[in-house]
């Protein structure tokens, strides 16, 4: 089946558009979760020998008074299947985090798996971290692919990735699932694994763009061609990815569950925007252009051509 990206770009674009101002109505609607890592404060996850309810909890919590985020409206509290109960405050002292505990004996006895403790003004820091993390890494791509094909390619490259970032950020926040450092690993390994899919297009584009001569390929078909012999390897991989990502979702636990979904939708979301974004991004911006924003590469010649002729004259 071949695909016509550039014939369809308006229909391609236009659902991307779409899927990207819901995904911001949502983020600025419900704006994101923030965990410890980023807003600070403690986390304490226990795991009781007994099966206990979330009611159960919450009634022993209630009976704490002046300690922050515990009371009914404010806590964050969450129980999974294997009686793991995950609490979630601002910053308390040591004598308000042994109050807690001693409140949640009264549920039944329990083992601590887990504490953490993280200031405010460390959360600000790794908030401002990762946000320099992002653009340093846009910035650079910006260089790269501009240095190894044409300005035009890094522009629509950029507008690929805003796409899976939006997309990302937008499903997280409708889920609401907590904003921690793993968040911030998926985020970046998308970022990568998207560039990379988008570079092989890219790639191919070059290829056809130095042979179009002797082939009398227009522009459009060139880049529809390109597209269309690398989209079934592109498929293939996201789909082998999402095995093992499906996988880890089902089986992994709570504590991969923010990690593994952005990945999920993050990989969806750059599988499409590799194929149906970035090319039309940059066969519109050669238009505008009139005509030369890829000039350069159409008349470079192969040199694996040009080796062959050699050798066969």
């Amino acid at each position: 089946m071949q695909v016509n990206v550039i014939k369809n770009s308006k229909q391609y674009l236009g659902l991307a558009l779409t899927m990207v101002i819901l995904s911001l109505g949502v983020f600025f609607t419900k704006g994101l979760n923030y965990g410890i890592d980023f807003s600070g404060g403690n986390l304490l996850q226990i795991k009781y020998e007994n099966k206990i309810t979330l009611h159960d909890i919450n009634e022993s919590l209630d009976n704490i008074q002046g300690i922050p985020q515990i009371g009914t409206n404010s806590r964050k509290v969450q129980i999974s299947e294997d009686n793991t109960v995950i609490i979630r405050t601002q910053e308390i002292s040591e004598d308000e985090k042994k109050e807690i505990l001693n409140a949640l004996q009264s549920v039944g006895a329990y083992q601590i798996d887990k504490e953490d403790k993280v200031g405010a003004s460390v959360g600000e820091e790794l908030k401002t971290s990762a946000i320099y993390a992002l653009g340093i890494g846009a910035v650079l791509i910006i260089i790269y692919i501009t240095f190894r094909f044409e300005f035009i390619f890094a522009v629509g490259a950029i507008v690929a990735l805003l796409h899976d970032l939006i997309l990302a950020l937008g499903c997280i926040s409708l889920l609401y699932y907590e904003i921690n450092t793993p968040f911030i690993a998926a985020i970046l390994t998308i970022l990568g694994y998207s560039i990379n899919d988008t570079i092989v297009v890219f790639d191919r584009i070059r290829e056809n763009l130095k042979r179009r001569a002797k082939t009398q390929m227009s522009i459009e078909e060139c880049l529809a061609k390109s597209v269309n012999q690398v989209m079934i390897r592109s498929i293939n991989t996201s789909v082998t990815t999402l095995f093992a990502i499906v996988a880890i979702l089902l089986l992994g636990g709570d504590s991969l569950r923010t990690f593994i979904v952005t990945l999920l939708v993050g990989i969806l979301a750059g599988t499409y925007s590799s194929v149906f974004i970035a090319t039309p991004v940059v066969y519109f911006l050669h238009k505008k252009g009139d005509g030369k924003g890829m000039e350069k590469i159409s008349v470079e010649k192969d040199e694996d051509q040009e080796d062959e002729e050699k050798i066969l004259v």
